[in-house]
């Protein structure tokens, strides 16, 4: 899945993106909209991680959930 079909996709998405993610609150799902370098920019902040950390797990959860 690419990145505009990701933001086409994303109210659906949002879901499975706060069970992969509980940290994530419902400003930052807004603020994502469904940007895939945006996700891996709030996960990163929340959860301390490296960008090339949160890169890998952005990219493990579309590709577990065919997104």
């Amino acid at each position: 899945m690419n990145n505009q079909t990701l933001k086409g996709e994303w109210n659906q998405l949002k879901g499975s993106v706060k069970q992969k993610w509980g940290d994530l609150t419902d400003d930052d799902l807004t603020h994502i909209e469904g940007d895939r370098d945006k996700l891996v920019g709030r996960v990163q902040e929340r959860y301390g991680h490296s960008k090339e950390d949160a890169e890998r797990d952005v990219d493990e959860w579309r590709t577990q959930n065919n997104y």
